[in-house]
């Protein structure tokens, strides 16, 4: 698994397997927040194996499926709520930028736009382009 933090309590990754849950419990997950739509993966990752896996590892399962260039404000709404959970969380999707753009919308407002900017930037992912989104929400509110 490649787990890139982008805080204490959230890491995002690309897809991560079923078997991959039960190790994530252990070392203390307890929230997975799928952002991969079922069209892009095949029935062993698709949502319904992924939730049955992480509730038998005994974790909180989300599914906000984000298909790129369709970003809605209930699926940021969403993902703020999937993050306001209990427990430390890990969001994933084909390469964890999705998941990590989802994030950055969900904090515009609440966090300056560069620290999110900066934040993306040290795990890996480039989130420069949607800065005006960021800027628009931050200013609008969700």
């Amino acid at each position: 698994m490649d787990l890139r933090p982008l805080t204490p309590e959230l890491s995002v990754s690309p897809q991560i397997r079923p078997e991959d849950l039960p190790a994530l419990a252990a070392e203390g997950f307890r929230v997975v927040i799928n952002n991969r739509p079922d069209a892009e993966v095949g029935p062993d990752e698709d949502g319904e194996a992924m939730r049955l896996a992480a509730e038998a590892a005994g974790m909180e399962y989300r599914a906000i499926p984000f298909i790129p260039g369709q970003i809605t404000p209930d699926m940021v709404e969403a993902q703020a709520e999937a993050l306001a959970l209990p427990g430390r969380k890990i969001a994933y999707c084909r390469s964890g930028n999705r998941s990590t753009v989802l994030w950055a919308l969900s904090r515009a407002g609440d966090e300056p736009t560069a620290e999110l900017l900066e934040t993306a930037a040290r795990a890996g992912y480039d989130l420069s382009g949607i800065r005006p989104l960021i800027d628009s929400i931050a200013t609008r509110g969700r």
